[in-house]
């Protein structure tokens, strides 16, 4: 009985390391005039560059006019100050634009390569109301919305498939997004 114990409990931990091995995957494809816009941030993986965020995160994507997307990220930090990094997000896969690079670098360092970081974007709702957006790391992810909150069972639904390609949705954070005072 122990040792079929004990070869049951090593299947499942080489099964639980295949489903971390597999590659991240993006979407077929994205549509970025579509894409870009407003997005409210509705959760995220706790990281440095965000941890003084307290609510109301939000990112601005524009399409420039040589192809890049101008990024802008907002939030409120817990002494009601609000805080803005611009950057750029440069396509590395033309063929689906589901792979970006982004930057929050001053423009004359961005021919350093190590300054881009990985923008994929892996679950994108058809009506582009909802997506996903981590890394083959699996450090980051972002669940983005058009409006400031959604409804239990999408954002479920969207950790399901996330889950599903080895992030570990238990370190998602969800971003409180205050109503504006009228």
């Amino acid at each position: 009985m122990k040792k079929l114990f004990v070869l049951t409990a090593l299947v499942l931990a080489g099964l639980s390391n295949l489903a971390w091995s597999q590659e991240v995957r993006t979407v077929a494809s994205v549509d970025l005039t579509r894409y870009v816009g407003a997005w409210y941030e509705i959760a995220r993986f706790p990281n440095r560059f965000q941890k003084d965020c307290a609510a109301n995160v939000t990112a601005q994507y524009n399409k420039r006019a040589d192809g890049d997307i101008d990024v802008i990220n907002r939030c409120k930090e817990a002494d009601g100050r609000i805080d803005q990094a611009s950057g750029i997000a440069r396509v590395e896969n033309p063929q689906t634009n589901a792979k970006l690079k982004v930057s929050f670098a001053p423009d004359w360092l961005n021919w350093v390569p190590f300054i881009w970081a990985d923008y994929w974007i892996i679950d994108l709702a058809q009506d582009y109301s909802l997506v996903a957006v981590g890394g083959p790391s699996r450090d980051y992810l972002w669940v983005l919305s058009r409006t400031p909150s959604i409804a239990d069972a999408d954002y479920e639904a969207l950790v399901n498939r996330v889950t599903a390609q080895g992030f570990d949705t238990s370190k998602l954070v969800k971003t409180v997004q205050e109503k504006a005072a009228k």
